[in-house]
């Protein structure tokens, strides 16, 4: 079924709640993250799906298990062979207490319907590991030179945190690529964690991108209200809990971002919300118009939703209904854009001029 009017769609199969996708560089072939805590992958060119084995042990439940995969740009190469892979995931802990991962280990493919991931390590967690299971956020992205790694750490639902740099929850984060905090972090006189954090004041980040500038950008969940489209600064509080442009569940008013300009304002938020999975900044030549947009995955309502860039602003544009949630969005080599459908029986569906 065509999800809407104005896309071609074929889809390449289903999957268990998947979460995540990447193309691992310089092939055709996608890995999918399924939240129970295992991982597929299709070559899309041919239609082939194989499974790896060789994941961590996930805390699944609520919003947690496995989450984000993510591959190094540099290691580009027509054939899978062996590449580093990082992967996030919920963490369980002493109690009842849990907290977001990253891990980071070697792909290994030698069969063509099958992989696993070798020597894989923990090299970050969230400090501090707490109750709950929400707002893991763990999003990856490289730095366009290649030489950092940024995180996103949610505000794990208990929002106080996001205004605390002793901890690394709440925040988007600068590392290295084996994990440890990079050189030259705003706040790295404070000691550990404060030295991973580049931002702060986020409470749920579902997107982490940068931009053809070379800018970071994220998308994050608000409460009732307040989904944020989010450009990332150095050093800046982005306010959460302090101030949204939503509300509490509850009705609880929270200030609005206009009231405290010391606070990083977002560069578009949505209130109703649109509950984004991921976005991409699209770069393709199959919608020539769309270069240098950021096209959103929305779950609530069920839509892409397609936003226009200017400056440190941004504005939504268009808005494609979809027939289900639409947990994950990516860019595929030719221009296409890929989706996978959140919860049981996502289908990965690659979407062409309509």
């Amino acid at each position: 079924m065509t999800p809407s009017e104005d896309f071609k769609a074929v889809s390449l199969g289903a999957f268990d709640e998947p979460w995540a996708a990447e193309f691992a560089p310089g092939t055709s072939v996608l890995f999918i993250t399924e939240k129970s805590g295992t991982m597929k992958f299709v070559d899309t060119a041919i239609g082939r799906t194989g499974t790896v084995t060789g994941m961590p042990e996930v805390d699944y439940g609520g919003q947690g298990g496995l989450g984000d995969v993510a591959f190094l740009p540099s290691e580009s190469s027509d054939a899978l062979g062996r590449r580093t892979i990082y992967l996030t995931w919920a963490e369980a802990g002493e109690g009842d207490t849990r907290g977001a991962a990253l891990g980071k280990g070697t792909l290994v493919c030698e069969q063509v319907d099958a992989c696993t991931v070798e020597d894989l390590s923990v090299i970050w967690r969230q400090q501090p590991k707490v109750t709950g299971r929400g707002h893991y956020s763990h999003r990856i992205a490289f730095s366009p030179d290649g030489q950092h790694l940024f995180l996103a750490s949610g505000d794990r639902q208990k929002m106080e945190p996001a205004q605390d740099l002793s901890n690394n929850l709440g925040s988007v984060l600068r590392l290295t690529l084996d994990g440890k905090p990079a050189p030259g972090n705003p706040f790295a006189d404070r000691g550990s964690p404060s030295d991973q954090i580049w931002s702060y004041g986020h409470r749920n980040i579902l997107g982490l991108r940068f931009d053809a500038q070379g800018r970071l950008w994220d998308l994050e969940h608000g409460p009732a209200g307040g989904d944020e489209l989010n450009l990332v600064v150095q050093g800046e509080n982005y306010g959460w809990p302090v101030v949204s442009d939503g509300v509490h569940y509850n009705g609880d008013p929270i200030p609005d971002h206009s009231t405290r300009p010391e606070f990083h304002a977002p560069a578009l938020s949505w209130d109703p919300v649109i509950a984004p999975g991921d976005f991409v900044f699209y770069s393709g030549k199959l919608w020539p118009e769309w270069q240098g947009q950021a096209i959103i995955g929305a779950m609530k309502p069920t839509a892409i939703v397609r936003v226009a860039i200017e400056g440190d602003k941004a504005t939504e544009v268009a808005r494609y209904p979809f027939e289900k949630r639409v947990r994950e969005i990516l860019e595929g080599a030719d221009g296409a854009l890929w989706i996978l459908e959140d919860g049981e029986g996502g289908r990965l569906i690659k979407l062409t001029p309509g």
